[in-house]
């Protein structure tokens, strides 16, 4: 007979991660599947690129390490860094799954889910899985929004660079002003070369201190000598209409009227269209395209199946940094360990090290969008 898990986690990123110490803590049965490796998204990182939230090994004064996906540890302390790089971050990753000793099955791609009855049926590249409960933390990073506009296909997508180091060419133009097309510029810049960069919104300028919604100081620092200089020119407040082909140059046409054009690949930083199109047929959505969920972070359409990492979304709320969403993991963790009778008390040390927000309208003004 199939053995039926207590939960399947899709995804050993920060969220399948952290929600699996929490349900290992709990004696609950489960897996773990990760089409790569653990942390993979943070892998695929632009070598050059580093978190904008800053780590820094605080507990011993009741701070908790923004970038930690577990209580008492502290990506700062394990890596030797403040701005950690994705694959440093990777590393810390790692060492907290192989310290609580997650059943993780890397290399496992999950193709298709459905919903029997209680019970989930998950059609991976490892043959088909069953469980009671599903906890979707695929993430972001790894799917690229090609289709924002016309001949958006013609651009390289920012995640798909290895290393900025690797782009030939010395004039560039970067479409998108939030965190990933002003990191591009910095190091474009920093190499000498030239870009150009259409921003639908100036958000270097947004007076919000809420980093989903405006520029970080840490990125905002890093390229604001650049604005004053030759090396970047910004064309505020434009929208790309489309981007043409045509053979000499890429051409990039704005809703302004304006035509920019570059003999080299334009550089996209428009975001990611998110993993949740995987488990489409499970989901219902809202009027921003945002997965729906109840109070617990359990999907509106499917009971049983919860969504954790930075496509959460509370109407305003915005949870897309690590510091955000992590505060929902034991929410999760609770709803399904209350469901299966399992030992809740572990949760304890997660309410007061500030790794559970449980009352959503306390978020506050730092999470509205």
């Amino acid at each position: 007979m199939k053995k039926i898990y207590d939960v399947i986690i899709v995804g050993a990123g920060a969220s399948g991660i952290g929600v699996g110490a929490i349900l290992k803590e709990m004696n609950a049965s489960f897996l773990i599947f990760e089409k790569e490796d653990v942390g993979a998204s943070f892998l695929n990182w632009p070598e050059e690129m580093r978190f904008i939230t800053p780590s820094f090994p605080a507990q011993g004064f009741g701070q908790t390490d923004l970038n930690a996906v577990v209580p008492r540890t502290s990506p700062a302390y394990t890596l030797d860094m403040e701005h950690p790089s994705g694959e440093a971050y990777a590393e810390y990753l790692s060492v907290v799954a192989e310290h609580f000793a997650l059943p993780i099955k890397t290399g496992v791609q999950v193709k298709h889910v459905i919903k029997v009855g209680a019970v989930f049926s998950l059609d991976t590249s490892d043959g088909i899985y069953e469980s009671r409960y599903v906890v979707w933390a695929g993430g972001e990073y790894q799917y690229p929004d090609l289709t924002s506009f016309p001949g958006a296909e013609l651009a390289v997508h920012n995640s798909l660079v290895s290393s900025w180091r690797e782009m030939e060419g010395d004039d560039f133009i970067v479409i998108g002003g939030y965190e990933s097309g002003m990191d591009a510029a910095y190091q474009l810049g920093k190499l000498g070369k030239k870009a150009t960069i259409i921003a639908r919104t100036n958000t270097w300028e947004l007076d919000n201190s809420d980093p989903s919604i405006a520029l970080s100081v840490y990125t905002y620092n890093r390229v604001r000598h650049l604005l004053d200089s030759d090396v970047l020119h910004v064309a505020e407040n434009t929208t790309v209409s489309k981007i043409e082909d045509n053979a000499a140059s890429y051409d990039v046409y704005t809703n302004d009227g304006k035509v920019y054009s570059t003999p080299e690949r334009p550089i996209l930083a428009t975001g990611f269209k998110g993993s949740t199109k995987l488990i489409e047929n499970l989901v219902s959505r809202g009027e921003h395209g945002e997965v729906l969920v109840n109070d617990r972070d359990e999907t509106v359409e499917t009971s049983g199946l919860f969504l954790a990492g930075p496509e959460l979304r509370h109407g305003s709320h915005i949870f897309c940094y690590i510091y955000k969403f992590r505060q929902r993991y034991a929410v999760i963790a609770e709803t399904i360990g209350r469901n299966l009778n399992l030992d809740l008390s572990i949760l304890d040390m997660y309410k007061q090290e500030n790794f559970y927000l449980d009352d959503l309208s306390s978020c506050g003004e730092m999470c509205q969008c």
